[in-house]
């Protein structure tokens, strides 16, 4: 086997294995074989870079890939794949009791090995652990399985081995996540991808006053929540279709009501830096005031202080655009950022309304919240209200909004 390029594009300068564009090219000519690929991730090794710093985290890769070169059978080819990715390859038929021998050999090795280098005359010892998955058949997605189990072990534990089958639970959500990816470009051709409107009551005066826009797919006269979809959204990166989607139908809707509305933003659309140009434009085109659109911000408040995501909000909020905080009271959410952010509206996290009732942590979340907001001049949304004793509770505290089944569940159609 004979490859197209110069000897030295197909080695990895550190270790001195072939590299990802051999392997790659190494796949595609061997097409034609049933192949079993192993992919070797060496476990968190990014605390490695921050505890030794990059000079010995390269040197234990090299000594990592110089155990795996002793380790790796006669008729098998290892490659470095990516960064602290190995992966061996076989054209040699392996049953499944031979691939599992190998595999957790290896994994046993670094667990009974420390791993020593030298840095400034100083001998550092290291342990390190390693996952491995594996796959069957031909061509890069052979590798693409193996990457895919590789995943799922590690989501169990560390040291951990698997191999792909069709069964795999990580399979069938990767396959879950392309139908409905594909079902969600589908449904934007055919405006199938709607908005739905869910009403926001005044609890001061007992007025709808807002609307929350939130995206569904009309499929075959099925309305499909986003639960179903959004994810697959998140996972690859589509987000921002259904954004643009969702606001172009909200501005027409709205162009003729008196009603302020809220639309669902998350950190992707912000960093894709599209928002404020793209939420001017309809502003000048459907004659609405910035100051009736709510932004509603998904994701955590931490996330935003990545780049110039925070400068990018103040721009909006400059322009006249409101902003929300959404299921404020979550693992990640923090009263500093929230200071630091100062929303217009702060949304608490269903989570604690459902239960408010019974449950007494939540009540002390949500009265905590409450304090810091009404005293912040920040404006309190409760969602999740589900009835009219929910309703009373969170009145007498205060709260200024309620949103939930009690107010309305969501429509596609509002009275202007």
């Amino acid at each position: 086997m004979e490859f197209s390029k110069p000897w030295d594009y197909y080695k990895d300068q550190l270790t001195g294995l072939d590299n990802r564009y051999a392997l790659m090219e190494y796949l595609e000519l061997e097409s034609s074989h049933r192949l079993t690929v192993f992919v070797l991730d060496v476990d968190n090794f990014s605390a490695c870079n921050r505890m030794y710093g990059y000079f010995v985290s390269d040197a234990i890769l090299k000594k990592v890939a110089s155990y795996l070169e002793r380790l790796r059978l006669r008729h098998m080819r290892l490659f470095r794949f990516d960064g602290d990715r190995f992966v061996f390859t076989t054209k040699e038929f392996m049953n499944f009791r031979e691939i599992e021998e190998f595999a957790k050999g290896i994994i046993s090795f670094f667990e009974q090995t420390e791993i020593d280098v030298e840095y400034n005359d100083e001998e550092i010892l290291h342990k390190i652990s390693v996952s491995i998955g594996a796959a069957m058949g031909s061509g890069v997605i052979t590798l693409n399985h193996a990457e895919m189990v590789v995943s799922e072990a590690r989501e169990n534990s560390k040291s951990s081995f698997k191999l792909f089958t069709a069964k795999s639970n990580y399979s069938k959500k990767q396959q879950e996540d392309i139908y409905w990816i594909n079902k969600i470009k589908k449904a934007i051709e055919d405006e199938k991808l709607v908005a739905y409107y869910q009403p926001i009551k005044n609890m001061h005066t007992d007025n709808i006053e807002k609307y929350e826009a939130l995206a569904r797919i009309n499929d075959d006269s099925i309305v499909v929540s986003p639960i179903r979809f959004m994810e697959a959204a998140r996972q690859t990166g589509t987000f921002s279709l259904i954004t643009r989607t969702i606001i172009r139908h909200t501005f027409a809707r709205f162009q003729n009501t008196r009603y302020s509305f809220s639309i669902n933003i998350t950190a992707s659309d912000i960093r894709l830096g599209y928002l404020e140009e793209f939420l001017t434009n309809h502003v000048k085109k459907y004659n609405i005031e910035p100051s009736r659109v709510v932004l509603e911000l998904l994701e955590d408040i931490v996330t935003l202080t990545e780049g110039d995501m925070m400068e990018q909000i103040k721009r909006l909020r400059k322009l006249g655009f409101q902003i929300a905080i959404d299921d404020f009271g979550m693992e990640n959410s923090n009263f500093s950022r929230l200071l630091e952010l100062h929303p217009d509206y702060l949304k608490i996290d269903g989570a604690f309304i459902k239960n408010i009732l019974t449950d007494e942590k939540s009540q002390i979340i949500v009265d905590a919240i409450i304090d810091i907001c009404k005293k912040s001049g920040i404006q309190i949304i409760a969602e999740y209200v589900s009835d009219e004793a929910i309703y009373n509770y969170l009145k007498e505290r205060d709260v200024d909004y309620a949103q939930g089944y009690y107010i309305g569940e969501p429509v596609e159609q509002i009275e202007d």
